[in-house]
């Protein structure tokens, strides 16, 4: 980490940055000429930054802060290390941290230790998940009371339509995805193909698969920190926001997943286009903790907006081979690449907790051999099935009220959501719909 420096003298300062678990970097500014100082003896602030709520207000029932005195937790450099930050002016790098206790032990509250322990679980099993994720966003003028697509750089025109898988919405956008891919090379962020989605002015960005999924989870939180960035210093937003525009499409965040063994194989393939039991049972252990683990998936407000039928998102808890109405889809192709892809989040998660949802859901169905019903075919809109939550509420309820949650997070983090949410959910209620939307447009 220190050669990083040395390597690049212009750099004049640094961030160092944990993500809360709304998924919001926190963190401090520093000095480049004191940054050998965070190397070797990390940086400190208080257990309760990491459970703030969407605004970055203290959470008033938890005892973090006056109950426990608002004590320190030891943040110290994640094994990422240093990379540049392209959407600042000045040079900069940011160094990604996570939350230890005074005695060294991992704090539980912290979600990349909630994903680390999941994938510790996996390592007792010689299994390790193998993870990518398809980023959606959309982008937005936000300078007049309304929304609106932003105007292309190359014509001046504003395209007024949803322009799925198009070249032309492409190109009219070409110098920023340029400098998107740019900055991600820089970062060493593995953006792969990019395409115009459904929504409009929305956009796709595949990140490769990577059989680290700690570091498939900063990846995505990098890529959302960087894109929203870049997109301001081009005159223009970026949002991850579930549902910007009530008559399109929202944002998800697919996750692909397999599973190797210890000679580098995948667990799924059984050299047909079915897959493995191995894959019956993390189909069936992802399905049966779908509903209570809903507030991972859909943790705001507007995300309730995008789960519902005939918008390109799941809103019944079933799988299916090929179906994209389906929360579970098994991808065809190569029976090597079998794999499962995980539908329901929204573009507005945490990338932490959303993956050690899914990958803890898996491996419980592993663990315990459960399996899955049977696989749909046709339109799940359309049929009598089990619903995931349909309301933040209830989504708040199931979490908290779960017997599930408890085998993938600890106490500590699932008692800090649920009073960060139940926070949300009351202040959220004293805002008008345009105030709620400008909120979520630059935060989530």
């Amino acid at each position: 980490m220190k050669d990083y420096l040395r390597k690049h003298p212009h750099v004049r300062t640094i961030r160092v940055a944990a993500a809360d678990l709304n998924g919001q970097a926190r963190g401090k500014r520093v000095p480049a000429r004191f940054a050998e100082n965070v190397v070797k003896n990390g940086t400190r602030f208080p257990f309760s930054v990491l459970n703030l709520d969407i605004w970055g207000e203290d959470i008033d029932e938890s005892p973090l802060v006056f109950e426990q005195g608002d004590q320190d937790g030891v943040l110290r450099p994640t094994e990422r290390g240093f990379m540049p930050m392209p959407w600042l002016e000045a040079p900069t790098a940011l160094l990604p941290i996570w939350m230890f206790r005074e005695n060294g032990q991992p704090y539980e509250g912290d979600p990349r230790h909630a994903l680390r322990s999941i994938v510790e679980r996996f390592k007792t099993h010689g299994l390790t998940p193998v993870v990518a994720m398809e980023m959606e966003f959309f982008l937005i003028d936000d300078s007049g009371k309304t929304l609106q697509v932003p105007p292309s750089p190359r014509s001046g025109k504003r395209r007024k339509a949803a322009e799925t898988l198009s070249i032309r919405a492409l190109d009219a956008f070409d110098v920023f995805f340029t400098d998107l891919y740019d900055a991600c090379e820089a970062m060493d962020i593995p953006a792969d193909t990019t395409t115009s989605e459904t929504g409009l002015g929305q956009f796709e960005v595949n990140l490769m698969h990577c059989d680290d999924a700690l570091r498939a989870a900063d990846d995505a939180w990098l890529f959302k920190m960087l894109v929203k960035g870049l997109a301001r210093r081009h005159g223009f937003a970026a949002s991850f926001m579930a549902k910007p525009y009530l008559e399109y499409s929202g944002s998800g965040l697919h996750t692909h997943f397999s599973l190797i063994d210890r000679n580098g194989d995948n667990v799924f393939d059984s050299g047909g286009p079915k897959g493995t039991a191995l894959l019956r049972n993390a189909v069936a252990g992802c399905l049966d903790a779908m509903y209570d683990s809903a507030l991972i998936f859909a943790p705001h407000d507007n995300s309730y907006e995008r789960l519902v039928p005939g918008k390109h998102a799941p809103t019944a808890i079933c799988w299916g081979y090929e179906n994209r109405t389906s929360a579970i889809r098994i991808p065809a192709g190569s029976p090597s690449a079998r794999r499962i892809e995980h539908r329901v989040a929204g573009g507005d998660v945490n990338p932490y907790l959303m993956l050690a949802a899914i990958l803890g859901g898996a491996l419980n169905g592993i663990e315990d051999g459960l399996e899955p019903p049977s696989p749909i075919t046709g339109n799940a809109y359309a049929m009598d099935l089990p619903q995931i939550p349909a309301n933040w509420s209830d989504a708040i309820d199931a979490f908290e009220g779960s017997a599930i949650m408890p085998r993938i997070f600890s106490p500590e983090l699932i008692r800090n959501l649920v009073l960060t949410k139940r926070q949300e959910v009351h202040y959220i209620s004293e805002l008008s719909p345009e105030e709620r939307t400008e909120l979520y447009l630059d935060t989530v």
